[in-house]
């Protein structure tokens, strides 16, 4: 599944994705910081838009720095200027330690590769703390960025619901990627997700 790889980093962009944008260093044509708001912002429910902390870019800065603080459930982070791409995607808080701890990894240089194994390990030791209920995140990726607001028309949505050690047999949802309903993505694993794709 060459999109889903994508957006979550498994190769190209390093997943936030599970909103773990990599931390690269902030390019000069960074938009400012209310276009890159409203922009991060779009990927959440109506509702939730307002009280979301948002992360984004500042020219001089080197990786994500905080644009809004919150006074919601929600995270969001902003599309890297430096991207190929538009993707925004925003996280529950309950999600919080476990995306911090991986943009603390990369900040120091650790392999992306290498990051899921080490928050694993740190997940099984009791020091990395998952969420006990599901936590959803919701991005959109792709589409035309319009210059003057920042925002990308027709972009496609995706949907994540995180179910730490979730499985086929758990769920009764496939392990198998499939456009247009539910599956398990990395079941079993600290960040065993079902994956809701409208389309692909």
């Amino acid at each position: 599944m060459r999109v889903t790889r994508f957006i979550f980093g498994f190769g190209a962009i390093p997943g936030v994705l599970h909103a773990q944008a990599k931390q690269a260093g902030a390019p000069a044509d960074i938009p400012p910081a209310a276009q890159q708001i409203a922009a991060a912002v779009q990927a959440l429910p109506n509702e939730y838009r307002e009280g979301a902390k948002v992360l984004g870019y500042r020219a001089g800065t080197k990786g994500f720095v905080t644009l809004r603080e919150g006074t919601g459930p929600f995270t969001c982070l902003a599309s890297d200027p430096a991207g190929k791409m538009f993707h925004v995607a925003c996280y529950h808080q309950t999600l919080e330690p476990f995306m911090a701890r991986g943009r603390d990894l990369r900040a120091s240089g650790t392999p992306d590769n290498r990051v899921d194994t080490v928050r694993f390990a740190e997940v099984k030791s009791g020091k990395l703390q998952m969420p006990k209920q599901p936590a959803s995140m919701y991005q959109l990726f792709g589409g035309t960025v319009d210059p003057a607001t920042g925002i990308a028309k027709d972009a496609k949505p995706l949907f994540v619901i995180y179910i730490t050690g979730a499985t086929g047999a758990t769920t009764g949802l496939s392990e198998k990627p499939s456009e247009g309903t539910p599956w398990i993505m990395y079941p079993g694993t600290p960040k065993a997700h079902i994956m809701l794709t409208p389309k692909m």
